[in-house]
């Protein structure tokens, strides 16, 4: 199976080598597009997709996604890039990526105890339908080890405790640098991530919760919501912040239940919407779909 994934992957990566996506946000003006769409012409693009979006069209922000192809595009991208950060960016105030689509990102998935976000993950990677690299499974229980290992993933159990916290997270950060991760997943890990750990990852560290947030954040989720009698129940996948499940939301979904549903019925339900949320939430993340303002984002999806 992983011998067809990674043919698939490079046959992908063959199909899509001279293709980029470029991200942009900006205050809106009149002529971004124009100024975008005709420097990309004038350096020899096809733009072959092209999503926008305007906040507050009365001086509020502009969003574009636009992916593009360009003859020999790893020779002249460096070149590319200087350019329209002189040409273009400068002049519109913007922040801006071009990623290469080829250039699969790398993910660190973080896991405790629960396995159906990490299964749903590896699932899609040997599908070929997560367009990434798994660069290693962290976990500070060691439950996860064989069944990570026997896909050929490096899996680090790395114990954490109210006294080894900080050392472990120096750890956990080591191995992410070591491995030249792009993205930190956690798929139910189920430790508080410090603020330091989160500086050297802005916007770039997905959490699943598991509930609808802004409601019943913390522990016991569904304990909560059965007190509450609640009628729907759901899950949220999210930046990570210093705000305890606070950050930019950049997906959720829900499924109506009963007075007849239990605990242990709420838990189920919610297992299989967190692993479709999470997984829509990464996926879309490493194929260059979101972007983050203040604490909102928009997903071009």
């Amino acid at each position: 199976m992983n011998r067809m994934v990674s043919q698939a992957g490079r046959s992908w990566s063959e199909g899509k080598k001279d293709r980029a996506c470029m991200l942009i946000s900006c205050p809106d003006q009149p002529g971004i597009v124009a100024a975008v769409s005709r420097f990309l012409h004038e350096h020899g693009a096809n733009i072959v997709q092209s999503d926008q979006y305007t906040m507050d069209p009365e001086g509020g922000m502009f969003f574009i996604r636009i992916e593009f192809d360009l003859s020999e595009l790893e020779r002249r991208l460096d070149t590319l890039e200087m350019d329209f950060a002189e040409v273009v960016a400068a002049k519109f105030h913007m922040n801006w990526s071009i990623s290469q689509e080829s250039r699969k990102k790398r993910l660190a998935i973080f896991v405790s105890k629960e396995d159906h976000c990490l299964l749903e993950l590896l699932w899609q990677w040997q599908a070929g339908d997560l367009n990434a690299d798994i660069a290693m499974v962290i976990s500070n229980h060691p439950d996860m080890k064989d069944i990570v290992e026997s896909l050929g993933i490096p899996f680090h159990h790395v114990p954490v405790t109210a006294d080894s916290k900080q050392q472990a997270e120096e750890t956990q950060l080591k191995l992410v640098a070591d491995g030249r991760v792009d993205c930190i997943v956690l798929a139910r890990y189920m430790q508080i991530i410090s603020p330091k750990f989160i500086e050297h990852y802005p916007n770039k560290i997905i959490n699943i919760h598991h509930s609808f947030l802004p409601a019943f954040v913390g522990g016991k989720p569904y304990a909560q919501a059965y007190q509450r009698g609640v009628k729907i129940i759901g899950a949220t996948a999210h930046y990570v912040t210093e705000e305890l499940d606070g950050g930019p939301i950049i997906e959720q979904d829900v499924q109506r239940v009963s007075h007849r549903d239990n605990v242990n019925d709420l838990k189920r339900i919610g297992r299989h919407i967190e692993r479709i949320v999470l997984a829509r939430a990464v996926s879309w993340h490493v194929e260059d779909r979101i972007l983050v303002h203040e604490n909102k984002t928009v997903v071009f999806n």
